[in-house]
């Protein structure tokens, strides 16, 4: 829905279903941790990376996205990894992502045949919650389409305390404005 409300000319949509590898919080039946809606978010709790990391989800979403902008064609490839505020995610840190980058530009044919440079793109990795909901006001984002929720309800609505809801509320609230979701 994002997508084809920004204008997207074509979007891919693989079918990968990822609880099928398990081992977190948001893809087997570990228990999504929940704080009160009063609690501070912005570090990770401690300096254990919590249950809810994917494994390997941001590689495997990379990859599906460097496959595809090589059959396109094109050196740049978005990612929306945040390392300011996030829950400790190693797949989320700018050594990382520079290591994807790396990784790609000598596995693939089109830039070992010199035809393409792939960049790996992260607009989003050094702003605030709040900065990156005004940048997206800005760019037209209509946050009512979206939602961060790592544990929503059967309703699908968000359940307002994972680090997630947590992190989206303090964002609208640092930039000023109402969360359509609210």
């Amino acid at each position: 829905m994002v997508a084809s409300a920004l204008g997207a000319v074509k979007l891919l949509t693989v079918q990968f279903d990822l609880r099928e590898i398990g081992g977190s919080a948001l893809t087997s039946e570990i228990a999504v941790p929940k704080r009160p809606q009063s609690a501070a978010v912005g570090q990770p709790r401690t300096d254990e990376i919590p249950v809810t990391y994917v494994p390997a989800r941001n590689t495997i979403f990379l990859s599906f996205a460097l496959s595809w902008a090589e059959v396109l064609g094109a050196n740049d490839i978005f990612i929306g990894a945040n390392a300011v505020d996030y829950s400790g995610y190693p797949d989320c840190r700018p050594e990382y992502l520079k290591a994807f980058q790396d990784m790609a530009n000598l596995a693939t044919k089109a830039s070992v045949e010199g035809r393409l440079r792939f960049n790996i793109r992260a607009p989003l990795l050094f702003m605030t919650q709040g900065e990156i909901i005004k940048s997206g006001t800005e760019l037209g984002v209509d946050y009512a389409l979206t939602w961060s929720c790592y544990d929503p309800q059967p309703d699908g609505k968000p359940c307002g305390s994972c680090d997630s809801c947590l992190f989206r509320k303090r964002g609208f609230r640092d930039a000023g404005m109402e969360d359509p979701l609210a």
